[in-house]
């Protein structure tokens, strides 16, 4: 955890005011409220994306925060209004607001994916916008809809929601997306379009509990290994959210990731990465990510100090001797 922190340190030099040890998760600032983060690093800033809110003025488009440092966070509005109107057509009916966006980059263009559904029912989508300019001043401004990537019905025994998009080195893409039902899945995407790089490109399987909860997919490369960090049970009942954060690791981005003890995530293992602790009650909804100052995690948790109101936390993931991912202490 050494390096993580010095890292931590270069990156959200805010700690040096607070007084806060080092040794901690950071103590976030200002609008935190937050569902399902998404967030990235822009020229040493911070931009987060959120599930949007049902009704309101934006009407479920997804909110937009943004820092300065990754401690201090202010609203930023939202990507426009309402609901991408090619959804009802593929779907069959009018979603109330816009899931889990997912942001990324590849070569001059930001991919910002994103989910579409309704609860208790797999007749979901997944679209995408794209934008050749984030600007961190105004983040949600430069979106163009690209529409549907891949949508799931209710004969299907996997749910299009929580997508995730990892590049590799060798210039290939993934997307991996799923919840409950049959768990979590990975098709290959054309890295240029962010589509599917054909229609009957294989499905492979990465983690499941057999219909029990598990979602919330991101992706890490780190030193050579992948690390699949997933959300097991439920969310979105304030207080009462049982969220947990898991983890596996596979030599290949495609599997078969097995946990610590040597579990495969498919027969429902998953290493325990954080569960709910003091006030952070039902962690979930990460994502980890690369920044200048080194691997971070960003998820929510419900406050139990503020009456369940889901908020933001990102902490940096530092990494064990034998190559496991772990968080410092909660504040």
């Amino acid at each position: 955890m050494v390096l993580a922190r010095i890292a931590l340190a270069a990156t959200l030099a805010v700690f040096a005011t607070t007084g806060l040890a080092a040794d901690v998760q950071p103590t976030l600032t200002g609008d935190t409220r937050i569902h399902d983060p998404s967030v990235i690093e822009v020229d040493g800033r911070f931009v987060a994306f959120q599930t949007g809110q049902e009704g309101g003025v934006f009407r479920g488009a997804i909110r937009v925060k943004t820092s300065p440092d990754g401690i201090a966070w202010t609203d930023a509005g939202s990507i426009g209004k309402g609901v991408p109107k090619w959804q009802r057509k593929e779907l069959g009916y009018q979603s109330l607001n816009i899931w889990a966006p997912s942001v990324s980059r590849h070569g001059d263009t930001w991919n910002l994916y994103y989910s579409v559904s309704s609860f208790g029912i797999n007749t979901s989508a997944i679209g995408l916008m794209t934008s050749t300019a984030l600007d961190p001043d105004k983040p949600g401004e430069g979106w163009v809809d690209r529409g549907l990537v891949l949508k799931s019905n209710g004969k299907d025994n996997w749910n299009a929601i929580d997508p995730w998009r990892i590049d590799l080195g060798d210039g290939r893409a993934f997307l991996a997306y799923g919840s409950f039902w049959d768990g979590i899945k990975m098709r290959e995407l054309d890295p240029a379009t962010g589509k599917l790089i054909a229609e009957d490109t294989p499905t492979f399987d990465l983690a499941s509990r057999q219909g029990a909860g598990i979602e919330a997919t991101s992706i890490i490369e780190h030193e050579g290994r992948f690390y699949l960090f997933v959300s097991f049970d439920q969310c979105c009942k304030g207080v009462d959210s049982t969220y947990n954060m898991r983890v596996g690791r596979a030599d290949a981005v495609t599997g078969p990731y097995l946990d610590r003890d040597g579990t495969p995530m498919l027969a429902g293992g998953g290493t325990l990465l954080q569960g709910s602790t003091g006030r952070f009650i039902g962690p979930g909804g990460q994502e980890a990510i690369h920044t200048t100052g080194g691997d971070m995690l960003a998820y929510h948790y419900y406050d139990g100090d503020d009456l369940g109101v889901s908020k933001l936390q990102l902490s940096p993931l530092g990494w064990t001797p034998d190559g496991w991912p772990e968080l410092d202490p909660l504040p």
